[in-house]
């Protein structure tokens, strides 16, 4: 299994907008791109822990 995700994050206005490319539902907004960063590593680790077991993710 592959572990190694691509997160595609983008400043709009005011916010900030994220999205894991390759699975479909993993996307955030947040104020800041590091509260971004963070959101996106707990929803991803939610995610593959639900369809796939225990990741690490750094």
């Amino acid at each position: 299994m592959n572990n190694e995700y691509t997160a595609v994050i983008k400043q709009e206005d005011d916010c900030w907008i994220g999205w894991i490319e390759e699975i479909p539902g993993v996307n955030c907004q947040e104020e800041t791109c590091d509260a971004l960063k963070k959101t996106l590593a707990i929803t991803l680790k939610e995610a593959t822990q639900k369809d796939f077991g225990m990741i690490s993710i750094k």
